[in-house]
């Protein structure tokens, strides 16, 4: 059975190694967890990845741009697009302060936002940024609901006081600040009206407010009349108490169970936390409620693939160019790609990663990553020690006990329930 520190490690990280298990267990939980919620000093294998310089987006230099031309600037989002991708995953990889990296990873799929349509890999960085530079949920908040990528991205730039667009609000009272169910038709409508009026332009490090467009009118949301724009929109949604209950709810379902529901008394003293992310996870980490989700856990494919690299000692910014290339558009089939999630819901959980296609392209992956490290003689424990797993099943022993080689051992071991479920 996972034991306390390696159940906190995975999940407040991306696969600790066998050191930092060793490290954490001399200090014990109540240390480790401070450490990861409160890291002190920079993040020295942060420095290592520096922040991609990805240039323009093309189609800012191509405002009359010919088909053939379109085609290139395409081609150029693309590889800007995965240049993006490549740096994100290795910080991931090498970053000492895990937790934060991860909180980041959780961030881009509760705001989800897809390059599939946004189509600038830039909106996409900028966005990423703003996670990291909000101080905490209100202010990530408010970064948010004038973020040019997630405005284009639920056709914000179409809200006009004529012709009202409510995708924007609809989400942000949803899937971002409320959840289902605490809100009316008439919150939504009045609410985007108080999101009408701005645009997006590429060369532009904010949207654009359009004055002509806007709607500067009295409007009545969830029992409050003013005249509400964006910000003050966002300060209302805060104030609501269901506000700080549904981010609590969401940190449980990707941190702790999505199967379990999360008990009222862990939820209330997670909001009552609010609105700093690292004290709501210090709570949740904390609360004896956690230890009880252990096996409860499938690791999503980017966990599991950056999982992979810092138990191997890999680098994506280190692999040749193609032979991460091919991971990268693995990763699409396998269903999970920084940067792309398929809806604005985000990604799926649980048994939504278990299928018998996906097992197939995670066999995959996991042989290319073994082939760049070309293991040593190993044994069923060496491997168990080496992916940080207290031990095997029975079958799971049997199967690594008669792979043919060491290469297919660790592979396998990689793709084995033990080192999925958390």
């Amino acid at each position: 059975m996972t034991d306390d520190i390696v159940l906190l490690l995975r999940r407040a990280g991306f696969g600790p190694t066998a050191a930092e298990v060793g490290a954490a267990r001399r200090l014990g939980y109540a240390s480790t967890l401070s450490g990861l919620v409160a890291p002190a000093g920079p993040d020295v294998g942060a420095t290592s990845a520096p922040t991609p310089d990805l240039g323009p987006d093309p189609f800012t230099l191509l405002p009359r741009a010919t088909d053939a031309q379109r085609a290139q600037g395409d081609r150029r989002r693309t590889e800007q697009t995965i240049s993006l991708a490549r740096w994100w995953l290795e910080r991931m990889t090498v970053a000492d302060h895990q937790a934060v990296e991860k909180l980041l990873f959780f961030w881009h799929g509760h705001w989800a936002t897809s390059v599939a349509k946004v189509r600038s890999p830039q909106l996409m960085l900028g966005q990423l940024r703003a996670f990291r530079e909000a101080r905490d949920f209100a202010d990530l908040a408010h970064r948010m609901v004038l973020d040019r990528a997630l405005v284009y991205w639920l056709d914000g730039q179409h809200n006009k006081k004529a012709a009202p667009n409510e995708n924007l609000a609809r989400e942000l009272f949803e899937l971002f600040m409320l959840g289902v169910g605490h809100y009316t038709e008439r919150d939504i409508k009045e609410a985007g009206r108080a999101l009408a009026g701005w645009r997006v332009i590429l060369d532009r490090e904010t949207p654009v407010s359009d004055p002509q467009h806007r709607d500067t009118g009295r409007k009545t949301i969830l029992g409050t009349a003013a005249n509400f724009d964006a910000n003050s929109l966002v300060d209302l949604l805060l104030q609501q108490p269901t506000c700080r209950r549904f981010i609590a709810s969401r940190l449980w379902f990707r941190y702790a169970s999505a199967t379990k529901p999360i008990p009222e008394r862990t939820r209330e003293a997670m909001a009552a936390a609010f609105p700093a992310p690292m004290s709501m996870l210090r709570v949740l980490f904390g609360d004896e409620a956690f230890q009880q989700t252990r096996g409860t856990m499938v690791q999503q494919p980017v966990e599991w693939l950056v999982g992979a690299m810092r138990h191997l000692g890999l680098r994506p910014a280190a692999m040749p160019d193609q032979v991460f290339t091919q991971i990268y558009w693995a990763m699409e089939a396998l269903g999970q790609r920084p940067f792309a999630p398929p809806s604005v819901g985000g990604w799926p959980a649980g048994a939504a990663w278990l299928t018998s296609a996906a097992a197939q392209v995670r066999l995959t992956i996991a042989g290319m990553l073994v082939d760049l490290v070309r293991p040593g003689p190993l044994t069923a424990e060496a491997v168990a020690h080496l992916l940080c797993i207290d031990g095997w099943t029975d079958r799971t022993y049997a199967v690594l006990r008669d792979a043919r080689n060491d290469r297919l051992k660790l592979t396998l071991g990689l793709v084995s329930p033990e080192y999925l479920v958390t």
